[in-house]
């Protein structure tokens, strides 16, 4: 399953949170343009490295498939930072 909605929380040094839902669908629909020079980018560095580039194509997509559920916890003395795949 494609991942649908990561929610980042952010805990500054000043104690202030800040909570961000974002929906994966429509900003990857908006950043589309920029996406398609990154696929043809790396499918160049593919072909100049010799790696297959359906191969390389295949492994991002297991990687997609199993970020939901994933959570990335990052603190850095006062400020902290939680990343949530759903």
């Amino acid at each position: 399953m494609i991942p649908q909605l990561v929610t980042v929380r952010v805990r500054r040094s000043s104690g202030r949170r800040l909570r961000l839902y974002v929906p994966v669908l429509p900003v990857a629909l908006v950043l589309s343009p920029l996406l398609l020079l990154a696929v043809l980018g790396a499918v160049a560095a593919c072909l100049a490295t010799r790696v297959s580039p359906v191969g390389a194509l295949r492994g991002t997509g297991h990687v997609l498939w199993a970020l939901p559920g994933t959570r990335f916890e990052i603190e850095q003395g006062r400020t902290a930072v939680l990343v949530n795949v759903r």
